[in-house]
């Protein structure tokens, strides 16, 4: 047999093999890395600096993350996070840190009721700016033109909900260095179409856990399209167009494709299967009557969250994260860490709302008041701390792991993903047509 030779394919990686933090080679200057010719990388003056350590650097032992992220100097993160700078990159800003981030302890808060727009009282959190007026205008007229002219998204009386969702104030917010509002729209339009499903097949406008698999799957389909048969191949395209969830998700997948990758549009449906995943485990315990343990939330919540969004941040950044640096254990890591912590954002600040529905809605305050039997109010305050100690940890792995991967599309790329993380808290913050906060300070 002959020998193996090498895989034609080149390798995104740094020299030295996989991470997390294994010892990297010799590393050429950022500005010569090869990368994919069709990236949008960033040049030597745009491109975040990368700390040289030198000996100190090869000690960092594997899967070592909390121990490289103590080592390393404070500002380290803060510089990844702040975005590009230099002649020409003002465009590539993503929301500026500009004050210091929200912390406190939340069992020890001693205060009136927030006002409403405020933050939660002790909710780790990075502020930002508000997005771009002009851009946050222009996306949401879009947006509804598509919704109503091209998928019929909604019935003329759930309107105001459409527009009190506000969209295109969200997709702004989440990703500031979207070249164009044609890139903004390739996310407005996936969240509009999730968000349809969800409120369709699973919540309160006409959503029930009975039935919900089949459901889900059929709508798969048009993210993930049948390879079938000529003889029913038409049915399947009809049924493409039977109802708003899968006309939404048919056309948004649509015009994703026409800028995504084959390897990030297959990492889209990838997530979006973890995200039905989720779905069903939610729909079981509700058709059961089941109340499950926290840390069985957690799990449930690590599949049902936001991941769909942050993960197609290169596209909608108009570059790409090389497949196989997506798929090193770190990344992966943070990224789940992140799409974990602005879940449980979203329990927080949707708590009154759920609490108010017509359906008993399982949120991490909900299951955490049953399981482990304490007032309404500690099992809020104690999910707040769940957040904190989730958001800590992804800035821990995401310093550690910047420290040891400087490629320009992968330090691009996590700096989106934390970005997107504080601009889902801001749009939860100020989005007070949706969410009020309870009564707990």
């Amino acid at each position: 047999m002959p020998a193996p030779e090498p895989s034609p394919v080149r390798s995104s990686l740094p020299t030295g093999g996989a991470l997390p933090f294994a010892r990297p080679g010799p590393e050429p200057p950022v500005g010569t890395r090869s990368v994919p010719q069709s990236a949008h990388v960033l040049t030597t003056d745009s491109c975040p600096p990368v700390p040289d350590d030198g000996p100190e650097r090869d000690r960092v032992a594997p899967a070592a993350g909390e121990r490289a992220a103590a080592a390393m100097n404070a500002d380290v993160l803060e510089r990844i996070l702040c975005g590009p700078s230099g002649l020409g990159s003002a465009g590539l800003h993503p929301a500026r840190r500009m004050e210091p981030p929200g912390a406190g302890e939340p069992g020890k808060i001693h205060q009136k009721r927030p006002e409403a727009g405020s933050p939660i009282p002790g909710l780790y959190h990075h502020p930002v700016g508000e997005p771009d007026p002009s851009r946050v205008t222009e996306v949401s007229r879009r947006i509804k033109e598509w919704a109503l002219d091209e998928v019929q998204l909604y019935p003329p009386e759930w309107e105001d909900q459409f527009d009190g969702f506000s969209v295109g104030r969200y997709m702004v917010v989440c990703h500031p260095d979207a070249p164009t509002v044609d890139h903004l729209m390739i996310a407005a339009r996936l969240m509009a179409a999730e968000n349809v499903v969800d409120d369709c097949y699973c919540e309160d406008h006409g959503g029930s856990p009975v039935g919900l698999g089949g459901r889900l799957l059929l709508a798969h389909t048009a993210l993930d399209p049948l390879h079938t048969t000529r003889e029913y191949q038409p049915q399947w395209a009809r049924s493409l167009h039977a109802d708003a969830p899968r006309r939404a998700y048919r056309s948004s997948m649509d015009y994703f494709l026409q800028a995504a990758t084959p390897s990030q549009a297959d990492r889209f449906r990838h997530d979006m299967a973890r995200l039905h995943l989720g779905y069903l485990a939610e729909a079981a315990w509700h058709q059961t009557d089941h109340t499950p343990e926290v840390w069985e939330y957690l799990a449930m919540r690590q599949f049902n969250n936001f991941r769909p969004c942050p993960t197609i941040t290169d596209t909608v950044g108009g570059y790409e994260l090389p497949a196989d640096l997506h798929a090193q254990p770190a990344v992966q890591r943070v990224i789940a860490l992140a799409s974990n912590a602005t879940t449980i954002v979203n329990d927080l600040y949707s708590y009154t709302k759920e609490l108010a529905s017509p359906t008993r809605h399982l949120n991490l305050p909900v299951v955490i008041a049953e399981r482990e039997s304490c007032s309404d109010r500690e099992a809020y305050l104690k999910a707040v701390e769940i957040h904190n100690d989730l958001m800590h940890t992804f800035e821990s792995e995401l310093a550690a792991l910047t420290a040891v991967c400087p490629v320009p599309t992968a330090l691009r790329f996590l700096r989106g993903v934390a970005t997107w993380v504080d601009g889902n808290h801001h749009w939860h913050q100020t989005n007070t047509y949706r969410y009020s906060l309870p009564d707990f300070w």
